[in-house]
């Protein structure tokens, strides 16, 4: 979550030399080249129709058009905003379990929900209150419309995670990865081929392509693993509460490094957001039976 996190920040950096397109297929590229070992044809001929299906609408959804509203909406509004709005993915999809899979909602679940609504409300509505702090997302038609962007991005993650729900029981995670990232830069190609032939690379120095490939590799490969790798060993509502180290991360780059003032709107949707996140995942009666009979 913290790499998730930082690359909110570290996108909103590389965006401000390297066209939007060009950096979207780049990234797919590299995320491609990391993954090549699980592109065995004998593997990829036993994956069914359905299963196809499924992964390209998991490649449409949570790599291809989260990649562009992601990068398109930093490139608007401040990395603490975006932070803070990619961290409701959890509550995005209990509200979509709900409304295309059927699953109940809790009383927390609600809560965590309308707590998570709240904190995007309240960036939106303080943003027309502040001028001179656009560089903090909170002022300006831009800001608005890159929110509305991550916003899209955290509908099109929270597909990409229902999706994945069905595929997990009959192919590898990993494979997941590399066959959607697969899927994603063909949709990319026509979209970044023009700036992949005509941008000067010689106008980008070496740290922002370094910067890049960290990007490509971290989202696609590292982050990845890492969660897959940790979820084994903790329970899913623990593994829960770690994602509110998503918008901290991106608070702390967009601090140090873009130079951004977090004003008090960011304040109170961090906390609303975090709150929520808490609530939603913090152990019922049952859960945390099991816990301690598990550490006796």
């Amino acid at each position: 979550m913290a790499l998730v996190g930082s690359n909110v920040g570290l996108g909103k950096s590389i965006i401000a030399h390297v066209p939007v397109l060009l950096f979207a297929l780049m990234r797919f590229l590299i995320a491609i080249a990391c993954l090549s070992p699980w592109y065995r044809p004998a593997r990829m001929r036993a994956v069914s129709r359905s299963e196809w299906l499924n992964l390209f609408l998991m490649a449409f959804f949570g790599t291809f058009m989260f990649t562009l509203l992601m990068l398109g909406g930093v490139r608007l509004t401040s990395a603490m905003a975006a932070g803070v709005i990619t961290s409701t993915i959890p509550a995005t999809v209990a509200i979509l379990s709900w409304l295309l899979l059927r699953e109940r909602l809790s009383r927390r679940t609600v809560f965590s929900v309308l707590l998570a609504v709240a904190g995007i409300a309240v960036l939106n509505i303080a943003r027309g209150g502040h001028d001179g702090q656009a560089d903090a997302g909170l002022g300006g038609g831009d800001a608005l419309a890159g929110n509305l962007m991550i916003l899209g991005a955290v509908v099109c993650e929270s597909i990409y995670v229902i999706l994945s729900r069905r595929l997990s029981q009959t192919l590898a995670a990993i494979e997941i990865c590399a066959y959607t990232h697969l899927i994603g830069g063909a949709l990319m190609l026509p979209l970044g081929i023009v700036p992949l032939l005509t941008f000067d690379f010689g106008s980008v120095d070496g740290t922002t392509w370094a910067m890049l490939v960290w990007y490509a590799l971290s989202a696609s490969v590292f982050s990845f693993w890492l969660w897959m790798k940790g979820i084994r060993h903790v329970p899913a509502q623990l593994a829960g509460v770690f994602t509110s180290v998503l918008p901290v991360a991106a608070a702390v780059y967009g601090i140090a490094v873009l130079g951004e003032r977090p004003g008090w709107a960011h304040g109170v949707a961090l906390a609303c957001v975090l709150g929520g996140i808490v609530l939603a995942s913090w152990p019922g009666p049952i859960a945390r039976r099991a816990l301690d009979s598990q550490s006796r």
